[in-house]
């Protein structure tokens, strides 16, 4: 008869490393990670788990944000040429790039959630020689595409996660569902995924990230303090004329869309939180004695409460639609991403204060830990766990960081990603101790 060793977080580090290193090469943007989530999908069925993917667990009319399908067809074809799954690329054509699996023990127990988020931002990754993906030799391929908040850790921490608890599946109880979520940046895929009901059966629920400022050897047991958001696309189109013959024919677009930036940083703040709002591109006009007949603008506003943030969403509404008003222009907006203010549940934040502070490499657990100024849409799966009962908490696994997240030149000591799978793997093996409290 022959046995199967049960794999170690000592024994998986090598090959953690070996995937962050090949997933941060292959770097692949919100809604098109064809690559990652099929080679993760392809990965959790080897292992044993119920694997689904694309519209099984992405609500088509919940996405935002979505590329052009031109793009998506085009990255496809990338993926493929850079080694995807082939099986698994129809479930997720067309950008449907959500996985779950889900490793059901067979005996009573509770239903266990774990998020891990796959995609990179739009950023071109740092050539320079210092660079330790350049040096070792892992520096992303893809145009404009780079892992520059971590999440190719976070892909490979949850690969971690999945082959130690199929090879332990005899020592668990419950079932154990793992999330890989596409397009956190800019906060455009864990709505899709709620909506699909990926988590409506999950009782006890964990989102991480690392980094955030956190250093190596330091674990938050539960950030608080995540800003509710929303992403706005905004097109002003006008009519374009000669800007010496004739400019009384023309509709200034470039000029309402000018309008609607300055007006938009008057917006009073609220008296009851943190308020923000930011333009961060703005396009316009076509050549120096044209009219401009269009102009673009990607605007995101932000509170410390959904109240605040729907506030300072309506006053930039108001402003957007009045600045093409008084130019005579037409506009559109779409939102392209939203995220909710969320906090951890307290309960749950003392039992991984419990948990993981004998775990190697970890110095101290902090129980409350602002998130800072920032927004993150795995606030959707904590709030929907939470309001059916549940408990959910945000972890933050402590690194030492090269440059801020972001950056071209970001990137992590991976010893971090050894302390997130013993950590992730202690939790749920013990979540019982939590349950029967």
């Amino acid at each position: 008869m022959t046995t199967t060793k049960t794999s170690s977080v000592h024994d998986l580090y090598p090959q953690i490393i070996e995937w962050r290193r090949d997933f941060h090469q292959h770097a692949e943007s919100g809604w098109v990670e064809f690559r990652t989530a099929s080679l993760v999908a392809s990965r959790l069925e080897e292992w044993g788990y119920e694997v689904k993917a694309g519209k099984e667990v992405v609500d088509e009319e919940s996405r935002m944000g979505v590329p052009p399908e031109s793009f998506l067809k085009e990255q496809e074809e990338r993926a493929l040429a850079q080694g995807a799954a082939p099986k698994w690329l129809p479930y997720l054509s067309g950008g449907f790039t959500g996985v779950v699996g889900l490793l059901d023990t067979g005996k009573p127990g509770p239903t266990v959630g774990l998020r891990f988020d796959m995609d990179a931002l739009d950023l071109k990754e740092s050539s320079d020689a210092s660079h330790v993906p350049v040096k070792e030799g892992f520096q992303s391929r893809n145009v404009n595409m780079m892992h520059a908040c971590g999440h190719d850790a976070h892909t490979s921490i949850g690969l971690g996660l999945a082959k130690l608890l199929s090879d332990k599946k005899n020592e668990l109880t419950g079932r154990i569902k793992l999330i890989f979520q596409p397009a956190e940046e800019g906060v455009r895929g864990a709505k899709s995924m709620v909506a699909a009901g990926v988590v409506d059966d999950v009782d006890v629920f964990f989102a991480s990230h690392i980094g955030v400022g956190i250093p190596l050897g330091q674990i938050v047991s539960g950030a608080n303090g995540f800003l509710s958001t929303t992403k706005i696309d905004v097109d002003y189109t006008g009519q374009a004329a000669h800007a010496g013959s004739n400019p009384e024919d023309g509709k200034n677009a470039l000029l309402a869309a000018s309008t609607a930036v300055l007006n938009l940083y008057g917006i009073s703040r609220h008296s009851a939180g943190q308020s923000r709002i930011n333009v961060g591109v703005f396009q316009a006009g076509t050549g120096r004695n044209i009219i401009p007949s269009s102009a673009h603008l990607k605007v995101e506003t932000r509170g410390e409460t959904t109240e605040i943030n729907q506030y300072i969403l309506k006053q930039a509404l108001n402003i957007i639609y009045g600045a093409a008003s008084m130019h005579d222009v037409e506009v559109k907006t779409e939102v392209v991403g939203e995220a909710k203010t969320s906090d951890s549940s307290p309960e749950l934040k003392t039992y991984v204060e419990e948990i993981v502070k004998d775990i190697e490499g970890v110095d101290s657990v902090i129980s409350d830990s602002p998130f800072g100024s920032g927004s993150e849409d795995a606030t959707y799966m904590l709030e929907r766990v939470k309001e059916l009962g549940g408990y959910a908490t945000y972890l933050i696994f402590g690194t030492t960081l090269a440059a801020g997240h972001h950056h071209e030149k970001f990137d992590i000591d991976e010893s971090a990603m050894k302390i997130a799978v013993s950590s992730l793997e202690k939790l749920v093996s013990h979540v019982e101790k939590f349950i029967l409290k």
